[in-house]
């Protein structure tokens, strides 16, 4: 039985009735030895409290999509089937580009909203140069089988959940391709590729998305693996002009260290409630050692780069949980790297599902225009205008370029949000004139 299928769901729900239904109709009952009776008594507390504690888990589960299955819950998966050090590049000296192409079986993809807006596929991947072995979800823009579209090439968005966290979670408790569905079909929103890979690939670690021979190569997983195979099977752009990443919480880490590392890869990177030490989730691999922890920082790679990267970061957080970090690779970017962080406040909700989920209409709004993505069905070209000129998109803007910087701890006054809805708080676009106002 699935851990987020509908029938261990109902079938929790059905145990927890009748953990609190047994004790109402059989405690005064009971007969025998008093031992006995109180031992049975006793059964059926730890029964009611244990069903309890499991659906408050299932419900949890299914609303942050934090366990796909039993295996990531038991600690007993494991996607690594070698880890060869694959070099500074990652690469392994292969010549990436040489390798034959080969073409994935696709499915339907299970679980909740996997259905929705057309519907989310998945294959199993055999990563040729990571040696990694896992899932990856890709749901394609309506505009992809229009005939109209038929010679058209797609920009594309890696999708990366935090730690623990199932790369399912975009599609489920975010519905990033239920709100985009709209905007793409209107022209508000460049018609992406939504990638989703697996990123729990050791059971009971944070893999840092960082190469460590011997133990995993996910830098490699992500950033070569999984780009091969969606240009070897969709028709994607090239990268790194059509490519960008994003993601929360550990995922945000993830995408910032990605764009800063390999801008040969990637365009633009989108990071929600990011960190940029990876000591900031303490079960990460690369924080094993201060050597790891270096290489795979964002701001270090941003501050000793010897040539900028021409990439754009996006930063969103509140204070204490990712604005910090954002001003702080604010502050280390140099031109061409631009950098906006958008300050969230903390009215607007803890470290969750329901502060990240409205801030995905503005963050795809902004890489439609930072990576040059015309409005009307995915025409390649110049943007309409800069970033921060979109209305509703990023309101609470702490600057939009690497010109533009606070000081790194910094933390701006918080703006008057009296009468906004959770959601634009959420993604920062409430108290627009307020924003406007700071210096």
């Amino acid at each position: 039985m699935s851990l987020t299928g509908t029938p261990f769901l109902c079938t929790t729900i059905a145990l927890s009735v009748v953990a609190l239904v047994l004790p109402l109709l059989t405690w005064s009952r009971m007969r025998g030895p008093r031992p006995l009776r109180l031992a049975a008594r006793t059964l059926m507390l730890l029964f009611a409290q244990g069903t309890a504690v499991t659906l408050v888990f299932v419900l949890v589960n299914n609303q942050n999509a934090l366990y796909d299955n039993w295996a990531d819950l038991l600690g007993t998966g494991d996607h690594v089937q070698q880890a060869a050090d694959l070099g500074g590049d990652g690469t392994g000296g292969i010549a990436v580009q040489r390798l034959p192409r080969v073409e994935q079986t696709f499915t339907p993809a299970d679980g909740p909203g996997m259905r929705a807006a057309g519907g989310v596929r998945v294959t199993q991947l055999k990563g040729r140069v990571s040696g990694v072995n896992a899932e990856v979800y890709v749901w394609l823009p309506p505009q992809y089988d229009d005939p109209a579209y038929r010679g058209r090439r797609f920009p594309v968005v890696e999708l990366l959940p935090g730690y623990p966290g199932s790369a399912k979670a975009w599609f489920g408790s975010l519905r990033a391709h239920e709100q985009l569905l709209p905007l793409m079909r209107s022209g508000q929103v460049a018609p992406f590729i939504l990638v989703a890979p697996r990123t729990n690939l050791l059971a009971g670690v944070d893999t840092g998305c960082a190469n460590i021979p011997g133990q995993v190569n996910a830098d490699s997983w992500l950033s070569i693996d999984v780009p091969k195979m969606v240009t070897d099977n969709f028709r994607a752009q090239p990268a790194p002009r059509g490519w960008a990443v994003a993601g929360y919480s550990a995922g945000a880490h993830c995408a910032a260290k990605l764009a800063a590392a390999h801008p040969d890869r990637y365009r633009a990177a989108v990071s929600m409630s990011g960190y940029n030490d990876p000591i900031g989730e303490r079960n990460s691999l690369a924080a094993q050692t201060p050597a790891l922890r270096d290489a795979n920082n964002p701001y270090l790679l941003l501050r000793k780069a010897p040539v900028p990267p021409r990439i754009a970061l996006y930063l969103s957080g509140q204070p204490g949980d990712g604005y910090e970090a954002g001003t702080a690779l604010q502050s280390a970017a140099r031109a061409p790297t631009t950098v906006h962080v958008v300050f969230v406040p903390r009215s607007a909700g803890g470290h969750n599902m329901a502060l990240w989920r409205p801030q995905v209409t503005p963050v795809f709004r902004w890489l439609t225009l930072e990576m040059g993505q015309g409005r009307a069905g995915g025409r390649e070209g110049a943007a309409d205008g800069p970033a921060g000129s979109l209305p509703g998109a990023t309101g609470s803007l702490t600057g939009t370029a690497a010109g533009a910087r606070r000081p790194a701890g910094a933390t701006p006054r918080s703006p008057s949000t009296g009468g906004s809805t959770h959601a634009a708080l959420a993604s920062g676009t409430a108290s627009r004139p307020a924003a406007a106002r700071r210096p």
